[in-house]
């Protein structure tokens, strides 16, 4: 029997991408697709707002309706509204996937608190590739150790709200567990007469302009050569899959916090 699967955040763009996706993954049959109260959206087919043929479901307000133990959640929509559905999840025990970004340090801890209580998967980039960056990044930092300065350098779009993007955060932060380095040493940006680079720091600079989906580079910076390790999503399908892959798989896993790299066995 199909899993029944709600999309949050489902008039967004992602949830648009993971509908439009959904007809390929017969393994899900949709139960509801959510986004804000309020939204002007309200009340349509969720297919015909993806773009797609008519799913026979209508965009809703409130989760807490299509929720219960054999449900899967997938989850872009803000952080207020993620910790809610994480809150629901918990709750009815249901497994839910989150690819929401730019949560607060409160909001941060109460993810943490919640997340290992029910089947919960929280990436800050759903794209496979950018998992297997993250390894890389973490294998070439722990092999070239201080010998190599590291910069991180990620664009989006011009109309991302949170800077630098989770995922730079992430990959900053893989090579700082691997380092040792703490985060009071990552710089964000650099302007006026700062001096030399400080011994240790991990740069890291946003750049918004466009339509750009998301690229992510890690400079590692030493002596007479340079290493780059590059991702960049053509588009917003490479999420939506990762999102999709990581609900299916999700839902045979014991309660826990999972990520991307779980999934990967990396």
């Amino acid at each position: 029997m199909p899993r029944d699967i709600v999309i949050c955040g489902a008039a967004g763009r992602m949830g648009r991408e993971i509908l439009r996706l959904l007809p390929e993954h017969p393994e899900f049959a949709l139960k509801g697709a959510v986004e804000r109260p309020n939204h002007p959206l309200l009340g349509q087919d969720a297919g015909s707002v993806a773009g797609i043929s008519p799913l026979g479901v209508r965009i809703h307000h409130d989760l807490e309706s299509f929720m219960g133990a054999n449900v899967v959640v997938v989850d872009f929509s803000s952080p207020e509204a993620s910790l809610q559905h994480l809150r629901s999840a918990v709750h009815h025990q249901a497994a839910i996937v989150i690819g929401t970004t730019g949560f607060s340090a409160q909001q941060t801890s109460e993810l943490d608190e919640l997340a290992d209580k029910t089947r919960c998967l929280v990436s800050s980039n759903m794209s496979l590739g950018i998992a297997v960056l993250t390894k890389l990044a973490e294998l070439a930092a722990l092999a070239l150790k201080d010998s190599f300065d590291i910069e991180i350098v990620e664009m989006h779009h011009r109309h991302k709200v949170d800077a630098p993007s989770g995922t730079a955060l992430t990959l900053a932060d893989a090579v700082a567990r691997v380092t040792g380095t703490p985060r009071t040493s990552f710089r964000y940006g650099r302007e006026g007469r700062i001096g030399p680079r400080a011994r240790g720091e991990i740069g890291i600079l946003a750049l918004r302009g466009g339509d750009v989906v998301g690229d992510h580079t890690v400079v590692f910076a030493g002596g007479a050569e340079r290493i780059e390790l590059v991702h960049r999503a053509q588009s917003r399908e490479c999420f939506a899959r990762g999102a999709l892959k990581a609900a299916s798989w999700l839902c045979n896993q014991p309660v826990g916090r999972y990520s991307i790299r779980d999934m990967l066995g990396i």
